[in-house]
Order: C-alpha cells, then sequence, then structure tokens
C-alpha cells in the first residue's frame, strides 16, 4: 500500500513537472523525501532492529568470499615463490657455466674439450654468447617474478586487513544489535509499568472511614457518654369517660311546608 502511494506520487509529479516546469519537481521530491520519512518513523522500532540484525548477518556471504579470495591469492604468492627459487637455482647455475667458459677463453687455446667432445675457440665464444644471452633474459625474469610478488604479497596483505577489520566490525555490529535490543526491552518494561496504574481510591476511603471509627471509639473510651434514666410505663390503661346518649334532633325530618 505505502509503496503504490509512493509510486502515485512520483507519478503525478513527473507529470506535473512536464506540464509545469522544473520547480514542481523540486517539490515533488521535497514531498517524497518527507513521504519516505514519515515512512520510516512509523516503522516499529523492535521491526528496525530484526532490520539492522538482518543486515549485520547478510555480511556472512562477504566474509566468506573474501576468505576464499585470500586464500587462493595466498597459493597463487606460494607458487610465485617456488617459481622464483627455482629461476634463481637456475640462473646460478648458468653463471657458474659463463664463467668457466669465459676462464677457459682466457687461456688462449685453439681447442676445448667438453664432455668427451672438442670444440674450437669460435664455437666456445658462441655458445658463451648464447649463455650470456639467456642469462640475461632469466634474470629479467627472476626480477618481473619478484616484481609480480611483491605486488600480490601487498595486496594480500591488504586483504588480510580488510578481512580482519570486516570480520571485527561485524563482531561489533552484533554487540550494538543485542545492546539495542536490550535497551528497546527496558523501555517496554518502563512503559508496561507506567500503563500498569490501580484505582487505589476505594481503598483509600476505606482506610480513611476505618481511622474515623477508631478515632471515635478511643474518644468514647476516654470520655462515656452518661446513660439517661428509662421510664417505666403503667400497666392499666386509662378507661374514656362513658358518657349517656342525648337525643339530637333529627335532622333528615321533613321540614313542615309553608302553608301558601
Amino acid at each position: 500500500m505505502i509503496k503504490k502511494f509512493i509510486v502515485s506520487v512520483l507519478a503525478v509529479g513527473v507529470v506535473a513537472g512536464l506540464l509545469l516546469g522544473s520547480n514542481v519537481m523540486s517539490y515533488v521530491s521535497t514531498s517524497y523525501e518527507r513521504v519516505a520519512q514519515t515512512v520510516e518513523d512509523t516503522v516499529p522500532t523492535e521491526f528496525q532492529i530484526d532490520r539492522a540484525r538482518k543486515m549485520v548477518r547478510d555480511l556472512e556471504p562477504e566474509i566468506r568470499r573474501s576468505m576464499h579470495v585470500i586464500a587462493k591469492e595466498e597459493v597463487e604468492v606460494e607458487q610465485l615463490d617456488k617459481r622464483i627459487e627455482a629461476a634463481e637455482e637456475k640462473a646460478v647455475k648458468e653463471k657458474s657455466k659463463i664463467m668457466r667458459l669465459q676462464s677457459d677463453l682466457q687461456t688462449g687455446k685453439s681447442v676445448f674439450k667438453y664432455a668427451g667432445h672438442q670444440y674450437t675457440a669460435g664455437e666456445v665464444k658462441q655458445d658463451l654468447s648464447r649463455r650470456f644471452t639467456r642469462f640475461k633474459t632469466s634474470d629479467a625474469t627472476i626480477g618481473s617474478l619478484s616484481d609480480m610478488r611483491d605486488a600480490r604479497q601487498r595486496n594480500l596483505d591488504a586483504a588480510r586487513q580488510k578481512l580482519a577489520t570486516m570480520m571485527s566490525s561485524q563482531r561489533q555490529l552484533l554487540v550494538e544489535v543485542e545492546n539495542l535490543e536490550a535497551k528497546l526491552k527496558l523501555v517496554e518494561v518502563a512503559q508496561a509499568s507506567s500503563d500498569l496504574q490501580l484505582d487505589d481510591s476505594q481503598l483509600a476511603r476505606a482506610k480513611g472511614l476505618m481511622a474515623d471509627i477508631r478515632a471515635k471509639l478511643e474518644v468514647a473510651a476516654k470520655w462515656p457518654t452518661p446513660t439517661r434514666p428509662s421510664t417505666t410505663r403503667s400497666n392499666s390503661t386509662a378507661q374514656p369517660p362513658t358518657t349517656s346518649p342525648s337525643k339530637s334532633p333529627n335532622i333528615l325530618a321533613p321540614a313542615s311546608r309553608k302553608s301558601r
């Protein structure tokens, strides 16, 4: 729902920008930022903490990939070390042969014998020239391999440092996420405590009534109220006086008619 709303706002902004100019696009951009901020503010803190924890855990694939790259680079550096070592050993032997041929030529002989074969001084000079050319090429190759090895070693050291920093940062972020979660729980407990309000007004009124009764009883105990004397009634009841019936005029008797 929120995504659809944001898309609708952008669509309206694009249409308004085409119709009314660049100022409207600025307004739409500002409105989008405010809407995005409002949406972010409405996201529960617990959800944001879970999202942060997931982002930290998502570093694991990158860490494993970096470890694989480092291991591969370590193998490459080791192989370069072996190549350089073998090339240096070969160069040492070749240099020794070159020095021997140079020493033989300095004797001034015209024929030389090597491994059961005879060679003229010219042939020895040609062989010496070829050997010296190969030696220079081999020495240059050793230099290039050494430079390559040094560069890859620097990259390897930098990758190791980056990996160590990433792993340390991940551990620190996990600790911070746990700390934020603990703070959230503390805030929730505090809010629950503030919401837990009991109505103790009835209890206070009952305590007040009991205090009033207790005070009255204490006063009554210190200052007793004097009792009034009780009045006894006679068992004989007064008889009303008897009167003889008197003749009362008959009000119902017909009145004497007047003579006409």
